[in-house]
């Protein structure tokens, strides 16, 4: 449909039951896609009419996007001032977020939302809408570096959110098997186990760790106009995606303007970010792999961050070279410090030996440290454990936390810290990494004895009594997920 109701086939075909398709262009064993965990947005049960409408039309769009990946899309605006979209998309957003640039928050947004959302949509239908510079907030990264993140204002986080579900609906169709970051339905977790399986099953002895310096901050925008473009043949949304990148970041109260980049942290980067790299990284190659590669080439990208294994270095070696290349077309580079090509793989152990060579080397990806091993019975397997410099800013943080709140009750502390180590070990709780969840735990329990002996110089808090405390409040350490082999044979 259009703007003023009428028909467009090119764009929307007939109005389809709302159901999910298997959308992915099918993928090699160890890039198989999750289809039994974390449901879309799109999968939730319809409270209302209008909701199962708006899910109706998501689905249209998906399932035109899958059948002609040609197609361009020449009428979705609609979609996005669609007032059960936005008001679908506000209820989306976290409820606590820190406020942009309007200081405007979600609860005091909520006192009058019916008002609020048909403004914002009148704004948005006839052009009137402008986009708000981003607030900058820092993060402080593992290794003591400080991450630059972005603050949208609630109405731009509330129309991004609306785009992006469009977006995602008709990207879902072309995105590669090996793609896991910000997709719907996809986790870290199901890249970390593609990755193991890719391990376990294929021949890799080579392996490059890569990582692209400052993407968010070098993307060039007009390259992704151009990408967006291939799909998207409705010139409003294109313009409403020019304005989220120009409109500048607002930093001491000054305005700064970029001509490369997107901001991170907005609800629509992370899907702009996988349509840049679909183009400039997963196509090529994924193309390349099929032209030049000699043997076996596993692939797993998560953002900017990514692995590729190969079976002989000859191929990983030249892999490499090209693909500086082809960054380097697309204004993007690897970062010099973050990228490695090493030994590893299930052979890798035994030719080492015989080269009189030491153990191979790790690599970091996603949290955890990989690193090749070996199991009782003497098979190859690979250890995951959680990587130093995560573990340590985390406790870190903790330690400064239980410090500002050393007067609270306790019960209140043991119910913070229970959340807190609860959601350490939910992701980080992968078989082999027992031994650093067991060590977290315990430094967690030697900060907390430390902050609760400084309130008082009376206070006498024996190990003991700290134990039955820890006992009390703080989950034991175990592991959450199974093998990755036993998951990912379900899920593909």
């Amino acid at each position: 449909m259009n703007d003023r109701g009428e028909s467009d086939k090119s764009v929307v075909p007939e109005k389809q039951p709302n159901k999910r398709d298997a959308m992915a262009p099918r993928a090699e064993a160890v890039e198989g896609r999750d289809l039994t965990e974390g449901k879309s947005p799109q999968q939730n049960a319809c409270r209302t009419q209008s909701r199962e409408s708006a899910h109706s039309a998501l689905e249209a769009i998906r399932k035109a996007a899958k059948a002609d990946k040609k197609m361009r899309f020449t009428a979705l605006l609609h979609h996005i001032y669609n007032i059960e979209a936005l008001t679908e998309a506000f209820y989306k957003l976290k409820r606590k977020a820190a406020a942009g640039v309007d200081g405007e928050t979600w609860h005091h947004y909520e006192e009058r939302l019916a008002e609020n959302l048909q403004d914002l949509s009148e704004r948005v239908r006839s052009g009137a809408y402008r986009a708000k510079p981003v607030k900058r907030v820092y993060i402080l990264k593992s290794d003591g570096r400080q991450r630059p993140l972005g603050v949208p204002a609630l109405e731009d986080k509330i129309v991004q959110k609306a785009a992006s579900e469009i977006l995602n609906a008709i990207y879902e169709a072309d995105f590669i098997g090996f793609s896991y970051g910000f997709r719907p339905g996809r986790s870290q977790h199901n890249a970390l186990d593609a990755l193991y399986v890719g391990f376990m099953k294929r021949r890799v002895n080579w392996v490059l760790d890569a990582d692209i310096r400052d993407f968010f901050g070098s993307l060039n925008r007009e390259w992704l106009i151009k990408f967006i473009e291939h799909r998207i043949g409705d010139k409003r949304v294109v313009r409403l995606i020019q304005k989220w990148l120009n409109a500048g970041v607002l930093e001491d109260g000054k305005r700064i303007h970029s001509d490369s980049g997107t901001v991170q942290g907005g609800n629509i980067s992370p899907i702009l970010a996988n349509i840049y790299l679909h183009y400039v990284f997963d196509l090529w190659t994924q193309q390349w792999r099929s032209r030049y590669a000699s043997s076996d080439v596993i692939v797993v990208r998560f953002c900017d961050d990514f692995i590729v294994g190969f079976h002989y270095k000859r191929d990983a070696e030249r892999y490499l070279e090209e693909l500086k290349a082809r960054l380097a077309k697309f204004k993007l580079e690897l970062h010099p410090e973050k990228t490695r090509l090493i030994e590893f793989g299930r052979f890798v152990n035994d030719a080492r030996k015989r080269r009189g060579l030491g153990k191979p080397e790790t690599f970091n990806f996603l949290g955890f440290r990989h690193m090749c091993g070996v199991r009782k019975d003497g098979i190859f397997t690979v250890l995951r454990q959680t990587v130093k410099k995560r573990m340590h800013a985390k406790l870190k943080e903790v330690k400064a936390e239980l410090k500002r709140r050393m007067h609270m009750p306790i019960k209140d502390v043991g119910r913070w810290l229970r959340s807190v180590v609860a959601g350490h070990f939910n992701y980080y709780g992968v078989p082999t990494n027992g031994k650093q969840l067991n060590n977290f735990r315990h430094q967690i329990i030697r900060y907390w004895h430390q902050t609760l002996k400084r309130r008082s110089q009376r206070t006498r808090i024996t190990w003991a009594r700290m134990y039955q405390l820890a006992d009390r409040w703080l989950p034991a350490a175990s592991i959450k997920h199974p093998y990755p082999l036993e998951r990912f044979g379900v899920k593909t």
